[in-house]
């Protein structure tokens, strides 16, 4: 009985640290992509390009290693590709309108998206608990708006509402591709999955890059300290994008959804020490009001695993992960 309990502890204490490279990657995230945007450096399909790349080095030789013909048709791997792309281009875009703060808080927008969209392409439901939880993550989401729109963000970007609406389109975005990848995922493989999205994932940023951020790229002063923030951002989304399936399986979308919240103080941290700016008093509330909405959110999933349950590691059991709240984040990536 003791020994079963210490697995337990160590289960959950492994599944909390691997919460927390998750949260500490969606804040690097974050960060390296809001000093390019001070750097002046307008390349976010580039900085996505770098992401995908590391993908498709990494898992495409497992896959190809396993010697198994493709388990999803390769026309559903672009078209889910090409929604991440774009997604992952629209939110590094924002950075260049609106503060750090705004965006790491709005990106929260993806959980009502995936509800909306599972609950009509895969017919998952949802309880009203749930729903009240959403809606309240919602509010918090609109006081970041509310704030912006007075002016109260204005230090922390040049357009601070056109910054929302490309994280909130953004979001949308991320929230089909999570629907895809959830397919995938739960009826088909995980390695297969990133492998794939790598690889398309790259050739749709390459010719997005050739036809859209060519002349940006090119003009593009390359220094150490560039090249190490562009590199940041890479390594920080390709962990992102490998770890969080297994939090989820492990831990369950409770504990994912507790576990990037501490990103948001991070990021916030960030600002006030790092950028030396004032924080306004609504983006405190919005924050303290998404906290609640996602704790409501996450404590009445009816899908939730236990991080402490010896099942979920039988590797006889179909992976169950990237679920309807997989907030993306993305970030951590």
């Amino acid at each position: 009985m003791i020994e079963w309990r210490s697995k337990n502890v160590l289960g959950v204490i492994f599944v909390l640290i691997l919460g927390q490279i998750v949260s500490t990657n969606l804040a690097v995230t974050s960060f390296t992509s809001s000093l390019l945007s001070n750097r002046s450096i307008n390349t976010p399909l580039t900085q996505s390009l770098c992401t995908y790349t590391l993908l498709a080095l990494v898992y495409t030789p497992i896959f190809l290693f396993r010697r198994q013909k493709l388990m999803v048709p390769w026309y559903w791997y672009l078209l889910l590709g090409f929604i991440d792309v774009q997604a992952n281009f629209l939110v590094i875009k924002a950075y260049q309108y609106s503060s750090i703060t705004s965006v790491t808080l709005l990106d929260c927008w993806t959980t009502p998206w995936v509800m909306i969209l599972t609950w009509i392409f895969i017919g998952t439901r949802y309880s009203l608990c749930q729903f009240f939880g959403a809606a309240t993550c919602v509010v918090g989401l609109c006081l970041v708006l509310l704030s912006d729109s007075s002016g109260g963000g204005s230090s922390g970007g040049s357009a601070p509402l056109l910054g929302d609406a490309l994280v909130i389109a953004g979001t949308l975005g991320y929230a089909l591709s999570n629907v895809g990848e959830e397919f995938c995922v739960k009826k088909k493989d995980l390695t297969e999955l990133l492998a794939m999205l790598g690889i398309f994932g790259m050739l749709v940023s390459i010719c997005q890059v050739l036809l859209i951020e060519r002349s940006n790229l090119e003009a593009i002063n390359w220094s150490p300290e560039i090249i190490s923030l562009f590199g940041g951002f890479a390594l920080s989304t390709f962990m992102f994008y490998s770890i969080v399936p297994y939090v989820l399986k492990l831990g369950g979308s409770v504990l994912f959804n507790l576990s990037i919240l501490t990103s948001d103080v991070w990021v916030l941290i960030i600002r006030v020490f790092v950028y030396q700016q004032s924080i306004p008093w609504l983006y405190y509330l919005s924050f303290v009001v998404v906290v609640i909405g996602l704790i409501i959110y996450s404590t009445t999933d009816r899908n939730a695993i236990s991080a402490i349950n010896s099942e979920t590691l039988d590797d006889g059991v179909q992976y169950q992960i990237l679920d309807e709240e997989n907030v993306g984040a993305r970030s951590e990536t």
